[in-house]
């Protein structure tokens, strides 16, 4: 009975205080809201943070954190969290082992422990890596609108600047969201728009993003109509985009012959093993 009444306090204490986490206003974030605004937050000096020695055996992948929104501290927890559930799992497995009675030298369960925390640490390193690789592909398929709606405001008749921002304006979708952001701050650290541009597309390794600000600056430096330039790099860039779905759909289909391949092995081991048998 005290058990279950001290369970039973437990969770109500647990619940009245998640009850009032929830009630109070929370601290705003503004610290990644002034890194939104901060150019440099967006630069190259945010590499120089980490010491040398930490950089020559762990590196963490800049661009594709800040590709997916995510800062070094959260990768790292998330990439120790995970070390230590690998080093965790041989270790509880060696025990239950033990406790069943079977005896293992004591290097077995050591080694399996740092391969397997090894293993989850480079599988969570994999994830951002494919997650920022997805993301870096729908956000050059975005730029190809852009290019579009950017040449189709120009030919209305508007400025460089203000075709860069009105096409951004109106579309619901997260690239555009980082364009906005990008854009709005040019304007309140007087900026070009152009240049922002360029600085986000060397942070997140998206150079065509870059190619925009540079077709545009010709259009507001030189006064070159590039309505034509600007159709023609998103038709360049769509058959880029194309050519490397198609290269990743061939290799795709190679993969899938490997087993194919192994069970035709195994078939033919099973036919001819019974005859050779007879014959031996």
């Amino acid at each position: 009975m005290i058990t279950a009444a001290v369970a039973a306090g437990g969770a109500f204490g647990l619940g009245l205080s998640l009850l009032i986490w929830q009630v109070l206003p929370g601290t705003p974030a503004v610290r990644q809201a002034l890194r939104r605004l901060h150019p440099e937050g967006l630069g190259p000096r945010s590499d120089r943070a980490t010491p040398a020695w930490w950089r020559a055996w762990w590196r963490p992948p800049l661009r594709e954190l800040r590709l997916l929104r995510r800062t070094r501290r959260p990768y790292a927890v998330t990439i120790g969290t995970c070390a230590l559930i690998g080093l965790a799992v041989p270790a509880l497995l060696g025990a239950m082992a033990a406790t069943a009675g079977w005896r293992l030298p004591f290097a077995i369960p050591v080694v399996a422990s740092l391969a397997v925390a090894a293993g989850f640490a480079w599988l969570a390193h994999r994830d951002v890596l494919a997650r920022a690789a997805r993301a870096r592909y729908e956000f050059r398929r975005a730029v190809c609108s852009y290019l579009d709606l950017v040449s189709l405001e120009l030919a209305a008749g508007h400025g460089p600047v203000a075709a860069l921002e009105r096409a951004a304006t109106d579309v619901d979708a997260w690239v555009f969201e980082r364009l906005r952001e990008a854009l709005l701050r040019a304007q309140l650290q007087l900026h070009q728009p152009w240049d922002e541009l360029r600085t986000l597309a060397a942070a997140i390794d998206v150079p065509e993003l870059g190619d925009v600000g540079d077709i545009v600056h010709a259009a507001g430096a030189d006064g070159a109509v590039v309505q034509e330039s600007l159709l023609a790099r998103a038709d360049s860039l769509r058959d880029q985009i194309r050519v490397e779905a198609l290269a990743r759909a061939k290799a795709t289909t190679a993969k899938l012959d490997i087993p194919g391949a192994a069970l035709l092995l195994v078939l033919a081991v099973f036919v001819i093993y019974p005859l050779l048998s007879r014959v031996g």
